[in-house]
């Protein structure tokens, strides 16, 4: 295969990764995708391993090379503010400054605040078929993974604070260091502060002190890099993981694009390649701001598969990464679409260009890609639930067959379509729909529609759509005000289906039904 012929980004960044090497690697080529676990893995932590995932499966159909993704969780982290949404507030607050995986469990069920946070990233990407294998902070450190590293790093500290320094302000240069010893007495890893460093034996000497948000205990030591006793800070800490697992590929937002390029120059420091990288934007909620594991802010996946298919949201996460996409409930029903539509094209598309499909991509084996090929999408369906006033899934449904009779053909899909476009109605539609009064006015025009839809005897769906374009016209008005009766007064929301579709889905007698209550 010509592969320059494959455009989907995936593609592109796989062929960085062809560029790296000079011929086959001789192990896996290893990616790597970070989780904090300050808080639960939200819908960021999903993506990252997701798009990980497809530019991984890209290299494998390029090059047919081994490949491994490894899932890093920073567990050794310090815990540094009471994210809002957990529980055991107070106890947390106590335990401020100590490593993750040395603060209790605020839900009470694990060995620690990270192991709760681990085992739920864990569930979290083996419930989505994520291949992956899982490192944490604490076992690198501890079981010497990192030793070769910490030492190197030891030996040039001088020219890791050269690196750095012009970076930060003024005031934190004197005292800046990549190391964060963990205090043998309190335990805390953020009120500890290197006095000297030893490279010939391999340690730092420390004081634990008062810091403006967090107290010292006073102790003095000195403690090996090693052996667990230390960590190093986030962009040296994210050099020292590359350095430890050859990893050739990582991805990041936007917002550390600066900490990536200077963990890049600390890796070449230490005698390693940087990873090829990509940057991608952020998501945000529905205010433009950006979604936060510790206020609880944003969409979550499971909430995400309550209203629409699993694939919808990986289709929605395929597209564009490098623009900022707002993640929030009103996005769902076009999502759902564009990936209902892109499904019942990829069987119409040239073999040679299926695997640029995101179709192709978001599913983990071509064998597993469904046919789709009916005309009813999940904005059909919400409308329809709105047109009938109904959640009875057999009564949509059979609505949906007499539209299209293919559809009981894809009955799996089209029920599990039905049945999560009545929660998103339950949910987000029923709550808000209010049904204006009609004015004077407004009774004429529905008067009107009415006898014009009870005196049509086809079945065009164009020649329903005119309908209230002919109101329009014999009463001297915009078409628009026309439409904004219906979808007011009738529907109960500002905007609404075409209206012929609507019509054709609905059927004459229900349309002729809505119409009656509205002017009732």
């Amino acid at each position: 295969m010509n592969d320059q012929t494959l455009k989907s980004w995936p593609y592109q960044e796989a062929r960085k990764l062809v560029n790296r090497f000079t011929s086959k690697p001789a192990g896996p080529v290893r990616f790597q995708t970070g989780f904090g676990p300050s808080g639960l893995p939200h819908i960021g932590t999903f993506a990252e391993v997701a798009r990980t995932t497809w530019v991984r499966r890209a290299l494998e159909f390029l090059q047919g090379w081994s490949t491994q993704l490894i899932a890093f969780s920073d567990d050794m982290d310090g815990l540094r503010k009471v994210p809002l949404n957990l529980p055991n507030r107070d106890m947390l607050d106590e335990n401020l400054g100590k490593p993750l995986c040395n603060v209790p469990d605020p839900f009470g069920c694990c060995s620690s605040y990270s192991d709760h946070m681990n085992n739920k990233l864990k569930e979290f990407l083996g419930a989505y078929g994520f291949d992956y294998n899982f490192k944490s902070a604490q076992d690198a450190y501890n079981s010497g993974d990192f030793d070769e590293g910490l030492l190197l790093l030891l030996e040039n500290v001088e020219r890791v604070r050269d690196i750095i320094l012009p970076t930060i302000g003024e005031e934190k240069r004197e005292q800046w260091s990549p190391f964060f010893p963990i205090c043998s007495e309190c335990g805390r890893i953020y009120s500890t502060r290197v006095t000297a460093y030893n490279p010939k034996d391999g340690s730092i000497n420390y004081t634990c002190e008062n810091t403006d948000k967090l107290p010292g205990c006073g102790n003095e030591e000195t403690a090996p890099v090693t052996g667990g006793r230390v960590k190093v800070g986030w962009k040296v800490d994210w050099a020292l993981r590359w350095y430890a697992y050859d990893i050739a590929y990582e991805m990041y937002g936007k917002d550390l694009i600066e900490s990536a390029k200077l963990s890049a120059r600390i890796v070449k420091l230490m005698g390693k390649k940087p990873p090829e990288g990509f940057f991608y934007e952020l998501f945000l909620d529905e205010e433009g701001h950006k979604i936060s594991k510790s206020v609880g802010r944003g969409i979550t996946v499971d909430a995400w598969l309550q209203y629409a298919p699993l694939e919808s949201l990986l289709h929605f996460l395929f597209l564009n990464p490098r623009k900022a996409r707002r993640i929030y409930w009103q996005v769902i029903p076009k999502s759902v679409d564009d990936y209902l539509e892109n499904l019942k094209n990829y069987n119409q598309l040239e073999t040679a260009k299926k695997p640029d499909s995101p179709v192709w991509h978001i599913f983990a084996d071509e064998k597993d890609i469904p046919e789709y090929n009916v005309s009813i999408n999940f904005s059909m369906i919400n409308n329809l639930i709105q047109g009938l006033g109904t959640v009875n899934k057999e009564v949509i449904i059979g609505y949906l067959e007499k539209y299209d009779p293919a559809a009981e053909g894809y009955r799996g899909i089209i029920d599990d379509l039905v049945e999560k476009a009545v929660n998103y109605y339950k949910d987000f539609v029923l709550p808000h729909k209010k049904n204006v009064s009609p004015s004077p006015d407004q009774i004429e025009i529905l008067q009107e529609l009415r006898e014009r839809v009870a005196a049509y005897e086809g079945e065009i769906e164009e020649e329903m759509q005119s309908i209230p374009f002919q109101v329009a016209r014999s009463r001297d008005i915009s078409p628009k005000k026309v439409f904004q009766t219906f979808y007011e007064v009738v529907m109960g929301q500002e905007k609404g289906p075409r209206f012929g579709s609507f019509m054709s889905l609905l059927g004459k007698e229900k349309m002729l039904e809505l119409l009656d209550n509205a002017l009732s």
